[in-house]
C-alpha cells in the first residue's frame, strides 16, 4: 500500500530523485518513531504518502507564489506537516513550532535525515514572541477563529495565512468574519474531496470588535 501511495504522490508532485530519497528517509523515520510516539493517527499510517506527504506538498504552489523563499512558520507542526515536507521540497524557509518536546526531538532527527535546515521552536502558540513570517500555516490544529488569534500577530505586513481545513471550511470562514476581517480564497484539496485549502490575506480585527 505504501508503494502505491508513493507512486500516486509522484504522479501529483514533480520531485527530483534526491528529494524522493529524502522523503523516503522521512517516511521510514516516522514509521519507526510512531511505535513509541503518537506522531500521526495510526489509521493514516498505511496511507502516509497521500494523507500526509501529498496533503502537505499541495501547498507548495501557494508558498512559492508568495515570493522568493518566503519566511514561513508552521503552527503546531507535530510530525512536520506541512512545514517540514515543504522545506524538503524547497518551498519556503521554515520555522516549526510545537509545545511537545518529544515531537520536536523527532523533527530535529527528521531534519537531519532529510538534510534540511529548519528552525525549531518549543512553545505554545499563545506564548510565541519575537518571531514573524511572510506565511503562517496550520493543519488540523484549531478552529479558524482561534488560528487567526495565533497567526495574526505573527504575520508581517502583506503576509498570508494558509490553512488545511475540512468539510466545514466555509462555515469556519463565516464564523471567523465575526471577529476578523480578511480576504479569503479557497482551493480544493488534492487528498480529500470534502476538504479545502484556505488562504487568507489582509488580515485585521473586525471593526465591530470591542
Amino acid at each position: 500500500m505504501s508503494e502505491s501511495g508513493e507512486a500516486a504522490f509522484l504522479q501529483a508532485v514533480d520531485v527530483s530523485r534526491e528529494t524522493l530519497e529524502r522523503l523516503r528517509a522521512y517516511a521510514a523515520l516516522l514509521r519507526k518513531w510512531q511505535r513509541s510516539i503518537n506522531l500521526v493517527s495510526a489509521a493514516t499510517l498505511p496511507d502516509l504518502w497521500r494523507r500526509h506527504f501529498l496533503d502537505s506538498a499541495q501547498l507548495a504552489p501557494l508558498v512559492r507564489a508568495a515570493g522568493e523563499q518566503p519566511r514561513c512558520l508552521d503552527m503546531g507542526s507535530g510530525a512536520g506537516f506541512p512545514g517540514l515536507v515543504l522545506e524538503v521540497l524547497g518551498a519556503g524557509t521554515w520555522t516549526l513550532v510545537d509545545s511537545d518536546r518529544r515531537k520536536l526531538t523527532f523533527l530535529q532527527e527528521a531534519a537531519r535525515v532529510t538534510g534540511v535546515s529548519v528552525k525549531l521552536l518549543p512553545s505554545r502558540l499563545e506564548a510565541l514572541e519575537g518571531v514573524s513570517a511572510d506565511i503562517v500555516t496550520a493543519r488540523a490544529c484549531a478552529p479558524l477563529t482561534r488560528l487567526l488569534d495565533y497567526a495574526a500577530p505573527l504575520l508581517d505586513p502583506g503576509g498570508r495565512a494558509i490553512f488545511l481545513k475540512g468539510r466545514d471550511a466555509a462555515a469556519e470562514i463565516d464564523s471567523a468574519r465575526e471577529r476578523w476581517r480578511f480576504r479569503a480564497e479557497t482551493f480544493p484539496s488534492a487528498t480529500d474531496p470534502e476538504a479545502r485549502i484556505v488562504q487568507l490575506q489582509d488580515i485585521g480585527r473586525a471593526v465591530s470588535q470591542h
